[in-house]
């Protein structure tokens, strides 16, 4: 309810003289959106993928660094477009089958060691694995195959078997994506003109929401997370810590937002210079994992970043939202 709440403050907030803004209407070009920010950002990770899914089938037990690598590789990807979940990435429930985070009750590792205790038909038929929980499928659930001890020190028969079912999992939701998204779904959002979006104004509500919903993910999720309280910070809850990658998604994150966020605006210097500062103070932290949120200094310039990416939003609901003709009462987590 909060976060919720926060998205409409974040509207009625702006100014009442930015309301004059209104007259000066923006029409982003959809074509150039889809062409230049979308449709790159999926076909790398479909492409990556595909590596993944080869390099693990591959090299799994005999050179886990290269497995390592192309892991990163593709998860990077998957960041770098984590803010469309719309669309194709919503159909069967493909960005969850990547992506399944926070997962606050533990489900993952419950799911791999399920897996891994027999032999299980499903983690040699990729038909048969993609009917099991999303908890046992994914980016995350890999992170777990590659990094954590529980896995990796004594890893079972099985072991390769699961890792290149869920990269074979992995290549085939990202290839679906693509495919939908090349297959109809970008002329849809283009054209605005169907059931989907019956306007160009509709298009760009939906672009804006997946703008604001990624920022929001990440100040209440990547960063909120592992600051937990003053009293009780929480940094084993960061995303992505085993593999030391819990920063790096705020910066992945961040940029791939700021190129969204200046093709939406045709380049509005302010909102830029926002995403440039935080960005900045991201970068400056050099603390992979949020470890250091149990220090007062530590969790101070944490904070310093969630106000930061907390100036984008607000910068964004006042010189952008009203030109778009996104009003005061907008819900960016509905979209309603």
């Amino acid at each position: 309810m909060k976060h919720r709440l926060f998205a409409f403050v974040l509207l009625i907030a702006a100014p009442l003289g930015s309301q004059s803004l209104v007259a000066q209407e923006l029409k982003p070009d959809l074509k150039k959106i889809v062409e230049a920010h979308i449709l790159p950002g999926y076909q790398r990770l479909a492409d990556r993928s595909e590596t993944l899914q080869k390099v693990a089938s591959r090299t799994c037990g005999s050179d886990m660094k290269a497995l390592k690598a192309a892991y990163n590789e593709a998860f990077d990807a998957w960041i770098s477009v984590s803010h469309l979940r719309f669309g194709p990435a919503e159909q069967d429930d493909r960005a969850y089958a990547l992506a399944f985070w926070p997962d606050s009750k533990g489900f993952t590792p419950k799911t791999l060691s399920s897996l891994l205790s027999g032999d299980d038909p499903v983690i040699h038929d990729l038909e048969k694995f993609q009917t099991v929980s999303i908890a046992g499928r994914g980016f995350y659930a890999l992170e777990f195959l590659l990094y954590d001890k529980r896995f990796t020190e004594d890893p079972g028969a099985h072991y390769c078997d699961l890792v290149t079912v869920i990269t074979e999992d992995i290549a085939a939701n990202t290839q679906a994506i693509l495919a939908d998204w090349k297959g109809g779904y970008a002329d849809t959002m283009v054209l605005a003109d169907n059931e989907t979006y019956r306007s160009k104004t509709e298009a760009a509500r939906q672009l804006y929401t997946a703008l604001t919903s990624g920022l929001e993910f990440t100040t209440r999720s990547r960063l909120g997370r592992p600051m937990g309280t003053f009293d009780r910070p929480r940094p084993r809850r960061a995303e992505a810590r085993r593999s030391g990658r819990s920063l790096h998604h705020v910066v992945l994150s961040l940029e791939a937002n700021r190129e969204l966020a200046a093709l939406l605006s045709h380049g509005n210097t302010a909102i830029d210079h926002r995403f440039e500062r935080a960005i900045k103070l991201a970068r400056d932290l050099d603390d992979p994992a949020f470890e250091g949120v149990s220090t007062v200094q530590g969790r101070i310039r944490v904070e310093a970043l969630q106000t930061a990416i907390g100036q984008i939003s607000l910068q964004l609901a006042e010189d952008l939202a009203p030109r778009l003709g996104i009003t005061a009462g907008f819900n960016s987590a509905d979209g309603d």
